[in-house]
């Protein structure tokens, strides 16, 4: 008799975990499972019986692609889910706030994504990689990414027919912006004359707004524009954006209820001013972030706009060198949108400080609990937490915590 597993919950990589523990990919909590363990991992395994949140995977690139690991889950599942890990992790650290409803991003609402590309003798295949994989799954079709990213799919392809080498492989920053697509390519064949002139042309055939090369911009069709609230940004080339209109509005939603009517705040890890720039309506704003190009494109954006408080900008490392209490002193708020990692030693100020709301906005539930802890233990209190799944179907999320000071 073939022995079987019972799925007892999800890691944070999506897979299912049976008692072992053993590792079981696309699985969901409750469901009975067969198959070949293998150092402790079943890689194909057989569903002897489904959990009712199981679903047939709306995708035809479900079984080849890596893209979406959650795809086999109902929408319900994957939002209680998500919720489930960041409660878990504030639970760890003794904290229990009020979760505001889940906000999900609707289908093929992506608007940036990195893909995949390598030339071959009948053309360039374009995609993600399968899972565990280096072969390349084509996405035409997607239900994850924007129709104006499928619709350029072509035109990447024949791109990497003119730039990408035999052997190696491109990789390709796309993103949909008011003028066309932004695209970024990394790995391309080193830049000559004749290359140049050839991806030039490229980008005039194709219609994209902006087109860099090796970290070196090609031409600029039409300025690539992004709008944070009613202003117009052109980021630089390759730099961060949030990867859904809908789930950016919903972190700005969220962010903006926080900061309520404070007059004077400061914007942590600020890019090129996703929160500044439609918080400075109402609001003077201070915006530090690292990256210089980003706060220059910010401050134009600033300076060319109409009806905003004033906004003034910082280039300083966080990590290293964090704003300080007599820093923080004159604002009423602070906004803080970190990295991965987090941002420890901001938080570390920040907790001694008197500033009277933060809004902690994150992608990685455990250094979000973390620094929450952190604020929690210096007099702050979490009041409520807002997760937002705009990555769809994958396992990333998204958080904002509302502070304020006891």
């Amino acid at each position: 008799m073939t022995e079987t597993y019972v799925i007892e919950r999800l890691g944070h990589l999506g897979d299912g975990i049976a008692p072992g523990p053993i590792y079981a990919a696309r699985c969901l909590p409750g469901e009975e499972i067969a198959g070949d363990v293998v150092e402790g991992r079943i890689a194909a395994p057989w569903i002897v019986r489904p959990s009712p949140d199981r679903v047939k995977a709306p995708c035809r690139h479900y079984n080849s692609c890596g893209g979406c690991s959650l795809l086999h889950a109902s929408d319900g599942f994957v939002k209680d889910w998500k919720t489930d890990v960041v409660r878990a992790a504030l639970a760890a650290h003794g904290l229990a706030p009020e979760f505001r409803a889940t906000q999900t991003s609707p289908a093929q609402s992506r608007r940036r994504a990195v893909l995949s590309a390598r030339r071959g003798k009948k053309g360039a295949v374009i995609g993600f990689h399968g899972r565990k994989s280096d072969a390349i799954t084509a996405v035409d079709g997607c239900r994850l990414l924007h129709p104006d990213i499928l619709a350029g799919l072509p035109a990447l392809s024949e791109l990497a027919q003119i730039g990408a080498s035999r052997k190696g492989e491109l990789s390709i920053n796309v993103v949909q912006s008011t003028a066309g697509l932004d695209v970024t390519v990394s790995n391309g064949k080193p830049l000559n004359r004749e290359l140049e002139t050839n991806l030039a042309q490229a980008l005039h055939k194709f219609g994209f707004a902006r087109l860099a090369w090796n970290g070196e911009v090609i031409a600029v069709e039409t300025p690539p524009v992004q709008r944070f609230g009613a202003v117009s940004v052109v980021p630089p080339s390759g730099s961060f954006l949030q990867a859904t209109r809908e789930g950016e509005n919903a972190l700005l939603t969220a962010v903006s209820d926080i900061v309520g009517d404070a007059k004077q705040v400061v914007d942590l890890f600020a890019g090129c001013g996703t929160f500044a720039l439609p918080l400075a309506q109402t609001a003077e704003i201070h915006a530090v972030e690292g990256a210089g190009e980003m706060l220059d494109a910010l401050a134009l954006a600033w300076r060319n706009s109409r009806g905003l408080k004033h906004v003034t900008t910082e280039v300083r490392d966080l990590f290293r060198n964090p704003l300080m209490e007599e820093d923080l002193a004159r604002f009423d708020a602070a906004v803080i949108d970190p990295p991965r990692a987090g941002a420890a030693a901001q938080i570390e100020t920040l907790a001694a400080s008197d500033v009277a709301r933060i809004a902690m906005v994150s992608c990685n539930a455990v250094t979000f609990a973390r620094d929450a802890k952190a604020l929690c233990d210096a007099g702050y209190d979490l009041n409520w937490v807002q997760v937002v799944d705009q990555f769809r179907w994958s396992t990333h999320i998204e958080q904002v915590g509302s502070f304020t000071k006891s």
